[in-house]
């Protein structure tokens, strides 16, 4: 039985980033399979999704970072409706290819995790993505429950402490499986105002991390700050001038700009 599961909480993602999470495994996951969603809010799910309750992390989410340190709930020695291993995907991600591979790579018992590739001298992992031992590593859950500042602020993201922490350390996956849709489908600037993301030969599926998201680059928007399919010309003039601005900062306003991604709109959906 293949074990995908995902997290939501709080209002950043609504019920249909996990509706369609489940249609996009149920074309590239080849059967058994199910989709667990830890959650605190069930409505809108779709029924095929199994649904329990998002535990609470057990201490105060830690201050001054941004790190998404809720999501270390899964590393308890107990997971609400998971046993044996299970495939973490963030809300925010894109399947475009088959899935499988992900459960057969390594040992059953290893940690495997994406590269960080905006610091690719360093060793990191990046947590779109990662499959792990359900209870293979609960002192990574208790190391930080007794010490959650301490731990963020050395850290500063959940993914660079759990590549740290994870026993034996993490492997990753191959590379072409695994992609960052800023760094390795959108065209840098200026072109990204000309030439529409690409998707990467042997992609398997695209992650979002640090934004955009799916459901703006399918409108050709970097944010909601912005209207929808935004003309490059009107992009340009509010850095300048008036109009709705991705960022406050100019030179990243410039930047986030992003064309209608067709592929998306063919993969993201129930």
């Amino acid at each position: 039985m293949k074990q995908i599961v995902c997290v939501k909480w709080g209002s950043a993602y609504g019920p249909e980033y996990v509706n369609r999470l489940y249609g996009m495994v149920a074309r590239h996951a080849t059967p058994p399979f199910r989709v667990v969603c830890l959650t605190d809010d069930r409505s809108g799910i779709r029924p095929e999704v199994e649904c329990f309750d998002l535990p609470e992390l057990g201490v105060p989410h830690p201050e001054r970072t941004i790190g998404k340190w809720r999501k270390q709930i899964l590393w308890g020695r107990t997971v609400p409706g998971l046993e044996g291993v299970a495939l973490f995907i963030d809300l925010d991600s894109v399947i475009v290819g088959s899935i499988d591979d992900y459960f057969s790579i390594g040992d059953p018992q290893d940690v495997y995790v994406a590269r960080n590739w905006a610091r690719p001298l360093e060793r990191l992992g990046q947590t779109s993505v990662f499959r792990f031992p359900v209870g293979g590593n609960a002192h990574v859950l208790n190391d930080f429950r007794a010490d959650p500042q301490g731990i963020a602020d050395r850290y500063h993201f959940e993914q660079h402490y759990v590549t740290a922490a994870v026993t034996g350390g993490v492997k990753f996956w191959p590379e072409a499986w695994t992609r960052h849709f800023r760094l390795h489908c959108l065209p840098p600037f200026p072109l990204r105002y000309f030439v529409r993301a690409r998707l990467p030969a042997g992609a398997r599926i695209v992650t979002f991390p640090g934004g955009p998201n799916p459901d703006d680059v399918s409108e050709g928007r970097w944010n909601k700050n912005v209207p929808p399919h935004n003309p490059r010309w009107a992009h340009l003039r509010a850095a300048f001038g008036a109009g709705p601005r991705v960022d406050a900062k100019r030179w990243r306003h410039l930047q986030r700009y992003v064309l209608p991604v067709p592929w998306i709109d063919e993969a993201w959906r129930d």
